[in-house]
């Protein structure tokens, strides 16, 4: 008779107590676990900062994570096998609902940063940056906030400036918030977010906000494909124990970030991690070649037959697509500084790589907001000067074709803007491409040579 794995936790694993919290995250997923945890435990001070992680819409992952004491294993996934790795720098995790948990670790003085990974909607900011106030969520929030009821706020920026309202009334002092998100200049995006809602719930909140804490902007990067079944199963045969909520990564990552630190912060630099002046060309090559090329092939491979990065990319056609688009990207980035071509090459070998079960499937998700990053710049760039910008017109042409697709099939779209993008889709034809590309970019849908571009990529996905 079989005797069962015991349960991963820290005794069974004769694993380290827990270290101190000194860090709290927002968004608890398979990305953070592979990306700012890693990088913590890596570094050469790890062991002094311990992470409170919250979860965001959902509580599973903190359940299932608690039961462990924050422990759980890291397949390292490169195209010859696999590398286990038991990862212990998260001290503590919560349902991203408990904010009295979190107004804790917020207001705490050992507490210094706070990181986040929430997704690009998640910050409900509108095509222009600022704060969507009408927002049924945000509209909830700012009343619950205004009225002390912040126990029932839903969205990310508003659970946070509930801990950062306990922090001021804690006197605390200054901390540094760091988004790890996929958006350009993603630290003026939470600082958008978190001091838009500060303003419109209390001005002298959003001034202490502005004078103590510091948004930090960064460039992330690590494949990290959802976990399946057999990689529970594989952690239990190679690991001898039963964890519930392994994440499987590639080896490569990537961290580039810009801004202060007032209160201190792990020593990320000893993990790999880059710190520079100016991240705004290093945002720009990660969006428009790794994220472009995954949202292109997310819309076109799927329309293609294709599941998963490394079908697509096995595609000719695909593969020249994606060859084109990075023409375009990297004509209207710096020649200095960036080594594209070295950059390009890295990532022709990790999209390659067929072990990561990368699904088109989760790519294609919120193209609404990720494709008015990584596709609306490229083409407005080229059109400016004097090109067609055919290849970022095609990722645009290739999300309204997989849109018309899934509305045909009656699939559900999953965006944030999907009740937007159902209207669009019942328009007259000669209306519903102008309305589905002024939900990316109302200037945009206005420029004429732009949605000729556009319109003629469409005809490469005709039935």
């Amino acid at each position: 008779m079989n005797t069962p794995n015991p349960t991963l936790n820290r005794s069974t694993a004769n694993a380290p107590a827990a270290a101190p919290v000194r860090m709290v995250h927002l968004g608890l997923g398979a990305f953070h676990r592979a990306h700012q945890a890693w990088y913590t435990q890596h570094a050469s001070d790890g062991a002094q900062w311990g992470i409170a992680s919250f979860t965001g819409r959902r509580p599973d992952a903190a359940v299932a994570l608690a039961a462990q004491d924050g422990l759980y294993t890291l397949i390292e996934r490169g195209e010859n096998g696999d590398n286990f790795e038991l990862m212990t720098s998260i001290s503590q995790a919560h349902d991203g609902a408990d904010l009295v948990a979190l107004r804790h670790f917020v207001a705490a003085p050992s507490t210094a940063v706070v990181t986040l990974t929430i997704t690009e909607v998640a910050y409900n900011l509108n095509a222009e940056g600022t704060l969507e106030l009408n927002n049924p969520a945000v509209q909830g929030d700012i009343a619950a906030l205004r009225t002390g009821n912040s126990d029932v706020a839903v969205t990310a920026p508003g659970r946070l400036l509930s801990g950062l309202a306990a922090r001021r009334d804690a006197g605390a002092g200054p901390i540094a918030v760091v988004s790890c998100d996929n958006l350009a200049n993603n630290g003026g995006a939470a600082r958008a977010a978190i001091v838009g809602l500060a303003r419109a719930v209390d001005p002298v909140l959003s001034e202490w906000i502005t004078a103590n804490v510091s948004f930090v902007s960064t460039s992330i990067d690590r494949i990290t494909p959802r976990t399946t079944d057999a990689e529970i199963a594989l952690v239990a045969a190679e690991c001898g124990y039963a964890d519930s909520s392994p994440v499987v990564c590639e080896p490569f990552s990537d961290w580039v970030l810009s801004g202060g630190f007032p209160a201190g912060r792990p020593d990320w630099a000893s993990a790999g991690a880059v710190f520079v002046e100016d991240i705004e060309d290093f945002e720009n090559r990660k969006l428009w070649l790794l994220n472009g090329a995954h949202s292109l092939m997310a819309y076109a491979g799927q329309l293609r037959g294709h599941a998963t990065v490394a079908q697509a990319l096995a595609d000719p056609v695909c593969a020249a697509w994606i060859a084109e688009l990075w023409d375009e990207a990297e004509r209207n980035l710096p020649m200095e500084g960036l080594n594209i071509p070295a950059y390009r090459q890295t990532l022709l070998e990790r999209f390659s790589n067929a072990r990561i079960a990368h699904h088109l499937a989760q790519i294609a998700m919120d193209g609404s907001s990720k494709l008015r990053m990584r596709a609306v710049p490229i083409l407005r760039a080229e059109l400016a000067a004097g090109r067609s910008g055919a290849g970022a017109a095609r990722m645009i042409a290739a999300w309204v074709a997989f849109l018309r697709t899934s509305a045909a099939k009656g699939t559900a779209i999953s965006d944030a803007a999907a009740t937007e993008l159902h209207t669009a889709l019942a328009l007259p034809e000669t209306e519903e491409l102008h309305a589905l590309v002024g939900i990316l970019d109302g200037q945009l849908a206005r420029d004429a040579a732009a949605m000729a571009v556009i319109a003629a990529q469409l005809t490469e996905f005709s039935a």
